[in-house]
């Protein structure tokens, strides 16, 4: 699950100063305008995308890395745009969606540092015969204010009154710069596949990624084949958590505000060392950790599954990506030595491979997973509820919240972060959280987009398009569903954690999950479901240090149970020795 897109640590150019207006601006009459153009010196060609009209105060970063939820949110507005030529001009005025102000007109009149940017969009022509227009990746992990290519605006203060009206120019005269792919390592591999399965779905060449992470005495070791570990996440631009070298204490220190740590920085870099340390220590187990690049033209990743709007993702993985990766670094490639493991998003997919993959994985250990039973998507139950954003009486609603801390206290509500993400993107297209659930568990619309669970404006629920969730992708309805044929086949391998004050409401689903697995399954799950006493998001089982700690040592808390399950469900004749030096 990720809420908040990067802040980034860009230093504004040096700001001009004052309005750039055209005859007649400031009368009356004249409604406040922006007018928008890039030239051919930027793109030579015609675009279609999501311009974006971003206003903040704060000039220490760039306006599109503040774009957020709650509180601190700063005024977005956006409109689509299609076949968009150099030098025409494109107008954001108080008919643009908004965000948290609905209009341009709303805005109180001040001066502001303004920016405009172009999330480029290319026609996909599906093989379901539907034509859509969305945002490749491009190696940043679907973020639009980050994605090479896209243009962006130098930022400008600017007086604003729209009592006053006017009409203000911006140039997108900027272009996002392509971004280095890593670089392998000792110890770190990198693998691209290009998948024919989702190259079909899609229309276009579509790649798959990974960064692996190689065991101690690989190389001389050349008959030793390895268990995998699969550990599921949001994009990683490469792999995480792992540094050969002590961390730099003479860097600055950075302060966590999420966890209230100061020089957090030093904790991370620390803990990324010690982990090296363990990982080549002489009596670790010799793995292999993989974790994968799955981005999707709507989201980060995938959610590691097929879906009618994304395609065979699941497949593609299981069955091209993974293959791929254990023939290269000499995987055993059998299901008794697989496992998979993740927080959050990773938590959810980490779960759902297991429980669609049954006897391709050994165990799944699902930590804060985003929800996995949809009667509590969050507090919205998807098939009693008649609207996403309001828990409604007769004479009375009160609007959901989406985001708490330990004591309870909320940030923003699930009509906060739909109607951002309406901004963002029309037709599902936002990069967001909301967007990507919808992707992956609706079916299509018949414009070829995810067909909405809920309408964006108002929240009103499509019970329909909720049932279609139910059947296909809601945890535990499956598992209740299919147990008699699941339950022997996923016996001993669901491990499952959360902190019982998840920010965003993840226990519930999680207190429905164990509702049956430990109360109804016959035969038994013989697993865990575990919960964190005030833990927030995400709790992954450690009873022993703060979430500022153990989530950095998912690679390291797993193994001694991976071990376990090894040595309890290998099959006669499995290879229990090569990989044990």
């Amino acid at each position: 699950m990720r809420r908040f897109l990067p802040l980034g640590s860009l230093l504004l150019p040096a700001l001009a100063v004052g309005l750039l207006l055209l005859p007649g601006a400031r009368l009356p009459s004249a409604p406040l305008q922006f007018t928008v153009t890039f030239g051919p010196d930027v793109l030579a060609e015609a675009q279609d995308g999501r311009l974006l009209l971003l206003l903040a105060t704060d000039e220490e970063t760039e306006p599109r890395f503040q774009v957020r939820t709650g509180t601190q949110a700063i005024p977005v507005f956006g409109l689509d745009v299609e076949g968009w030529a150099p030098g025409e001009e494109k107008i954001i005025d108080a008919g643009a969606v908004g965000y948290p102000l609905a209009s341009l007109a709303d805005v109180p009149p001040g001066a502001y540092v303004v920016q405009a940017v172009l999330n480029r969009y290319e026609t996909f022509d599906l093989a379901t015969g539907h034509t859509v227009k969305l945002p490749p990746d491009r190696g940043e992990g679907q973020q639009w204010n980050r994605k090479p290519g896209n243009l962006f605006s130098t930022p400008r203060r600017m007086q604003i009154d729209p009592a006053a009206g006017g009409r203000l120019t911006i140039e997108l005269d900027q272009q996002v710069p392509p971004i280095e792919p890593p670089v392998d390592t000792e110890w770190i591999k990198h693998v691209r596949v290009q998948s024919d399965r989702l190259t079909k779905f899609w229309g276009r060449p579509m790649y798959l990624g990974a960064h692996v992470l190689l065991p101690k005495g690989f190389a001389a070791h050349p008959e030793a084949r390895y268990p995998l570990m699969l550990f599921h996440g949001h994009f990683p631009s490469d792999f995480g958590g792992f540094r050969t070298e002590p961390p730099d204490t003479t860097a600055p220190c950075v302060y966590s505000a999420r966890f209230d740590v100061d020089c957090y920085n030093h904790v991370v870099e620390q803990e990324a060392y010690d982990f090296y340390q363990t990982w080549t220590s002489d009596d670790f187990p010799r793995f292999l950790i993989t974790e994968i690049q799955h981005p999707t033209p709507y989201y980060d990743d995938s959610y590691a599954v097929n879906s009618a709007s994304q395609g065979p993702y699941g497949d593609a993985i299981m069955y091209e990506l993974l293959p791929a990766i254990e023939k290269q670094f000499r995987g055993l490639s059998e299901g008794w030595a697989r496992f998979t493991y993740g927080g959050s998003t990773g938590g959810w997919e980490a779960l759902a491979a297991q429980i669609f993959y049954p006897e391709d994985f050994n165990g799944a250990f699902g930590a804060c997973p985003d929800p996995i039973d949809f009667r509590a998507y969050e507090l919205v139950n998807i098939y009693e509820h008649a609207n996403a954003y309001y828990e409604e009486g007769p004479f009375r609603r009160i609007e959901r919240p989406a985001h708490r801390n330990y004591l309870g206290k909320v940030d923003y509500t699930v009509r906060d972060e739909n109607h951002l993400e309406r901004v963002l993107g029309s037709k599902g297209r936002s990069g967001g959280q909301w967007d990507i659930w919808q992707a992956t568990y609706s079916p299509q619309g018949e414009d070829g987009y995810p067909k909405p669970i809920f309408d964006k404006t108002t929240g009103a629920l499509d019970h329909e398009v909720a049932t279609y969730w139910r059947e296909h992708y809601d945890l535990r309805h499956i598992l209740e569903r299919d147990w008699a044929t699941l339950g022997p086949k996923l016996r001993g391998k669901l491990h499952i954690y959360c902190g019982d004050m998840d920010n965003y409401y993840l226990n519930n689903a999680v207190y429905l999950m164990e509702d049956f697995l430990e109360k109804t399954t016959d035969p038994p799950y013989d697993g865990v479901v575990d919960y964190g006493d005030r833990a927030e998001h995400c709790w992954n089982g450690d009873h022993k240090n703060p979430n500022a700690i153990s989530r950095l040592r998912y690679n390291t808390m797993y193994v001694p149970r991976i071990l376990e399950r090894i040595e309890e469900s290998a099959p006669d004749g499995a290879d229990l020795t090569s990989w044990r030096y």
